[in-house]
This record gives C-alpha cells, sequence and structure tokens, in this order.
C-alpha cells in the first residue's frame, strides 16, 4: 500500500520545511510505503531551491515545478495526474491541514465504508468576521443552485481512494473548482471536523478579492442560476415596461396630462440599461469560460522536476 500526498507550494519558503518534517515523521509512523509531491506553482521566493534540497535529502519527496504561476487548482490537478498511490491526499504546506490526521483518516478508509474522507473546520477562529459571513452565505447559495454538494466549512485537505483519484483526473476542464469537483463526482464520502489551525508560517495568499472571484467561478463552473436570473430580468422588466406603457396612454387619453420632466426619464433609461449591461455581464461569464474551454490549452506547464516519469503537460 502506498500513500500520494500532494502540497501546492506559492511562496512556501517558510513553511516547507516545517511541513516536511512533520509529515515525514507522521507517514513513517503509519508504517505504509508513501511519496509527498511538490508542486511550486511558480514561486517567486526560495520555495524551489528548497523543493531540490529536500529532494535530494529525501526519497519519498518529488517536486514538480510550473513554468509560471498557474494558480493552486492547476497545482492540484497536476498533482492528481502523477501522484501513484493507492490512497491519494491534497494538503496545504502551511500546516492549515494536520498531518496528524493522516492516520486517523487512513483507518476510516480501510474499514471499506467510505471513499473518501474530507475534513471540515469545526470553527473558523481567527478568520475576520465578514470574512467567515460572506463564506457561509456562499455555501449556502451554491449547494441551493448547484447540484455540487459542499459542505459549510470544507477544505481542500481529504484522503480519498485512487478510484476517486482517477475520477478527477477524467474530469479534464480548463475552468476548475476542485471542491464542486469532489462534491459532483459523488462517492461515500466522511467527513472529519477539527478546530481551525493558524498558519505556521509566512502569510495568506487569498485576500478577500481572490476569494470572491474563486466563489464567482465556482457558481458559473457548477450552476446555470445565473443565465435563469439574467432571463428572468429580461421577462419582468419587459412586463414591467409594457405596464408603464399602458399606464401612460390611458392618463395621456383620461386626463390629457402630458408625461412631464426628463429627470424620471433618464433614471428609467438609466435603470434598465444597467440591468441590460448586467444581463450580459453574466452570459460573458459563460461566455468566456466556453471559449477557454475551446482552445484546449494545457492547465499547467512543468518546466523542472526530479523525476523523469511525470506528465510534464496536461
Amino acid at each position: 500500500m502506498k500513500l500520494s500526498l500532494i502540497i501546492p507550494c506559492y511562496n512556501e519558503e517558510e513553511s516547507v520545511p516545517i511541513f516536511h518534517k512533520e509529515a515525514a515523521k507522521v507517514l513513517q509512523g503509519m508504517g505504509c510505503g508513501y511519496e509527498m509531491l511538490f508542486i511550486n506553482d511558480g514561486s517567486k521566493d526560495q520555495t524551489l531551491p528548497i523543493l531540490r534540497s529536500l529532494a535530494a535529502q529525501d526519497p519519498h519527496v518529488t517536486y514538480l515545478s510550473f513554468s509560471r504561476n498557474f494558480g493552486k487548482e492547476a497545482a492540484m490537478y497536476a498533482g492528481f495526474c502523477n501522484a501513484k498511490g493507492d490512497y491519494v491526499a491534497v494538503m496545504d504546506a502551511d500546516m492549515q491541514d494536520p498531518p496528524s490526521l493522516l492516520p486517523e483518516m487512513l483507518e476510516i478508509l480501510e474499514s471499506g465504508e467510505y471513499d473518501s474522507v474530507a475534513t471540515r473546520r469545526a470553527t473558523r477562529t481567527g478568520e475576520p468576521p465578514i470574512r467567515s459571513w460572506f463564506a457561509k452565505k456562499f455555501y449556502q447559495l451554491i449547494n441551493k443552485i448547484s447540484n455540487a454538494d459542499i459542505v459549510d466549512g470544507s477544505r481542500d485537505f481529504r484522503l480519498m481512494r485512487r478510484e476517486m483519484a482517477d475520477a478527477i483526473v477524467s474530469m479534464g476542464e480548463y475552468n476548475r473548482f476542485s471542491k464542486g469537483i469532489f462534491g459532483w463526482i459523488g462517492f461515500r464520502t466522511y467527513w472529519l471536523s477539527y478546530e481551525n489551525v493558524e498558519r505556521v508560517a509566512g502569510e495568506t495568499k487569498w485576500n478577500f478579492w481572490k476569494l470572491f472571484k474563486y466563489a464567482v467561478d465556482g457558481i458559473i463552473n457548477f450552476s446555470q442560476a445565473p443565465l435563469s436570473i439574467a432571463s428572468w430580468f429580461g421577462i419582468f422588466m419587459t412586463f414591467f415596461s409594457f405596464l408603464m406603457l399602458i399606464f401612460i396612454v390611458a392618463r395621456k387619453v383620461m386626463f390629457g396630462d402630458p408625461v412631464d420632466g426628463w429627470a424620471s426619464t433618464i433614471c428609467i433609461m438609466i435603470f434598465i440599461g444597467g440591468i441590460q449591461l448586467f444581463c450580459l455581464g453574466i452570459m460573458g461569464q459563460y461566455i468566456a469560460k466556453t471559449y477557454m474551454e475551446s482552445k484546449h490549452r494545457p492547465h499547467f506547464i512543468i518546466s523542472e522536476s526530479n523525476k523523469q516519469d511525470i506528465k510534464k503537460v496536461k
């Protein structure tokens, strides 16, 4: 039996040595074969030299270095494409995904009742309240408007059987939202709760704007509800305009009262124009996603690795 850890890294020079030391200690104690796949996602600090050093010292370490920053989703996909273990785990290098949970997660999978063990934060201690509020609302919204089963507080940290990892690799879409993919493909999942853990070093790469864009991508990738909203807006505004037209004509015929005031007219025009642009923007997002998918560009390009038998482009 072999266990593969996929660890995306972007400017994690301080965290990587700490993570490697702790993860190696836990994995050695589990008594199974293992590999650690560090994916350097175009880091601009000393992450790559550190990974080279770790690979030279530890034969269990494999590093894949991207030619540029492709994003965490691409890094995870590269890991799934190159993982060789019977069980595959995705973890962050900042120690917010405790390696100490791996033995318990493996024990649950070996019982045969589940195909994956996913983690969720029981609390959001240490997170700004406004960010926590938006996160909870996002999970509520996407579960209502899509068929992706995403649990509030869920993290990318999970351990899964080979069959589930292969299913993820088979979903070769360019615009990836892994939390949605994990839920969409199904499989029996056990949710393991744990207390929120602060980063061991460095700073988070996810600011509010990046998280907002990630949430929008998730909604567009797994739901057609925004397109339906745009359609209903159009129907509502058409009906509303028809009623207003009847009202204005009736007012003129019955009372001979001309419609005066340019301000109200301008306000209505601006309002309707805003609705139209909003709906066009929604459709534009879907068209842009389709456009990127049609290009068939690779998800990632690996420029350097310490192993030869890897998929450098996918």
